[in-house]
């Protein structure tokens, strides 16, 4: 093991200690990450992992550094993006990623990534040909 194998074994020690946490906020984030498309919230991620609903966002945050909703948005997003680039229309990308409504997902995606869901379609598909 080198010095520095040793230091960040040292470090990871100290900072992540608590191993169980650990667990449980990764847990998390693979159930949201193959859930994505489903309806989560606080309280059905806190029944699935069997902890606190406001520990499991304080654990999210401290690890994550954003609550799960965030990163739940920006696992939908980035799966919107996708679709968008497969022509799958804004339509049945919206609900295919788990938004409810046509209009939120409309307004996430622009606060996100700067363009409407029809402006990135259309520079996607003009970028292939």
């Amino acid at each position: 093991m080198t010095f520095y194998e040793s230091e960040i074994k040292r470090i990871r020690g100290i900072i992540h200690s608590n191993q169980g946490q650990i667990d449980t906020i990764i847990g998390m984030r693979n159930y949201i990450d193959n859930n994505y498309d489903s309806h989560l919230n606080l309280e059905v991620l806190s029944h699935i992992q069997f902890v606190s609903k406001y520990h499991l966002l304080r654990l999210f945050k401290r690890y994550y550094g954003l609550t799960p909703r965030q990163y739940l948005i920006n696992k939908r997003i980035e799966k919107s993006k996708e679709h968008l680039r497969n022509r799958t229309t804004v339509t049945e990308t919206c609900f295919a990623v788990g938004f409810e409504s046509l209009g939120s997902f409309s307004t996430l995606f622009k606060s996100k990534t700067g363009k409407s869901p029809i402006e990135f379609q259309k520079e996607q598909l003009s970028r292939s040909k």
